[in-house]
């Protein structure tokens, strides 16, 4: 039986009068590499937030691991923000020890590998990186925890073309095989090689949810093709 890592049922989330997810359901299986696709928005980062317990829900229920949002879900779920978080002032070694004090499952082996793959100097301070290697950098961070979920916002978004290359690269060759991952983005091209499965999300609520497989031979076009003729405006 397949297992199911996140779940969610009429969930719903309103900031006032405007709603950002209108009773999205959805069953995420563990393995997998999962791309929640959809335009500026159309609620992503509000479900990556509520995922990540940094919103609460206005109405429906969401479990990941069959835990709601919390203390025991944070242990599981590796969460990429789409905006940077470290701190400017901090080395790189000095954004790796903090994540190794606060998350157990967190391999510092795995993280200089990557570093020394990127030519990245581990003496560096973050404020001395390009835009580009401080991305490449928190992902390192992301992806060197043994999660069971891990959560990107917009992973690729503002890099260059290598490294996009590079970044699609760390997420395929460095997660937990029985974890899953789930990539929010409105770049398909870029992202479509790599995905299991497409998750169509639009003014917060779920027009499709497949395998990419069956995507490609039910309508015979790429993911990308699909989602230009569901989003065109």
């Amino acid at each position: 039986m397949e297992e199911i890592i996140l779940e969610c049922s009429g969930l719903c989330k309103s900031y006032g009068h405007k709603t950002a997810l209108n009773g999205i359901s959805l069953k995420l299986p563990a393995g997998k590499i999962i791309g929640l696709l959809g335009p500026n928005g159309s609620g992503k980062t509000t479900l990556l937030k509520l995922i990540n317990g940094l919103l609460t829900p206005t109405a429906g229920s969401l479990l990941i691991g069959g835990n709601p949002p919390g203390r025991e879900t944070k242990k599981i779920v590796s969460y990429l923000p789409e905006r940077t978080y470290l701190v400017d002032s901090w080395r790189v070694r000095e954004a790796m020890r903090f994540f190794a004090d606060f998350y157990a499952d967190f391999d510092l082996a795995r993280a200089e590998e990557m570093l020394r793959s990127l030519n990245i100097d581990s003496q560096a301070r973050l404020k001395t990186l390009s835009k580009g290697n401080k991305e490449k950098v928190q992902l390192i961070l992301v992806m060197s925890r043994q999660a069971r979920l891990y959560c990107l916002d917009e992973p690729i978004a503002g890099v260059d073309p290598a490294a996009r290359d590079y970044i699609l690269r760390t997420i395929i060759n460095n997660y937990n095989p029985e974890a899953s991952v789930l990539i929010s983005t409105h770049l398909i091209t870029d992202i479509e090689p790599v995905l299991d499965e497409a998750i169509f999300l639009k003014d917060g609520e779920v027009v499709l949810h497949q395998s990419v497989d069956d995507l490609r031979f039910q309508n015979q076009m790429s993911v990308d093709a699909l989602f230009r003729e569901v989003f065109r405006c």
